[in-house]
């Protein structure tokens, strides 16, 4: 380490570049993680009830 102090450059004119897609905030994301999670779940309770109703039998 150096004890002397230095001069850093600086660039003044430095720009910040907004790209023209902007990434989703957390909380859409956290919507549509939530939203593709229930549609999964929904999709798996069907397969499981379609499943009980096959093996179900009828000849009671």
């Amino acid at each position: 380490m150096s004890t002397d102090k230095e001069q850093i450059d600086v660039d003044d004119d430095f720009v910040a570049v907004e790209s023209d897609e902007a990434e989703p905030t957390p909380a859409e994301q956290a919507k549509t993680n939530l939203s593709k999670r229930r549609t999964i779940d929904n999709l798996l309770e069907e397969r499981r009830l379609q499943k009980q109703l096959a093996d179900y039998d009828f000849d009671l």
